[in-house]
């Protein structure tokens, strides 16, 4: 028996518009702000996920690999092409952490804030 359901994960940031911006560019989505809530922004998914964003004053971010500031979490996105998609996620800010192995079906990437995430062969 499950008690909750999932209501959106969360990522800590200094910007959360510019985050949420950054993932709608790469997964899609729309963009939701809160007039109330300055320092929160929703990413509503295709398919009813949500994906949010909250300012986090002092953030710091997280390394890969790296014990003493772990990632502690990450988001796989599963992707067609590999190439076309690591090509889109560099023009758009994110940073290569592990992808010198290209015979791999997967790659690290860092976000333009630093939270790790990995592209899939999908």
């Amino acid at each position: 028996m499950t008690y909750a359901k999932l209501g959106a994960v969360v990522l800590d940031c200094p910007d959360p518009r510019a985050l949420a911006g950054f993932y709608a560019e790469v997964v899609g989505g729309t963009v939701e702000t809160h007039p109330e809530e300055p320092d929160w922004v929703d990413l509503k998914l295709p398919g009813g996920q949500t994906l949010a964003f909250q300012a986090a004053p002092g953030y710091v971010p997280p390394k890969w690999p790296a014990p003493e500031q772990s990632q502690q979490f990450h988001l796989d996105l599963v992707v067609a092409d590999l190439d076309a998609a690591e090509e889109s996620v560099l023009a758009l800010g994110a940073t290569s952490l592990d992808t010198a192995d290209r015979s791999r079906t997967w790659r690290v990437y860092a976000d333009p804030v630093g939270h790790p995430f990995c592209l899939c062969a999908g």
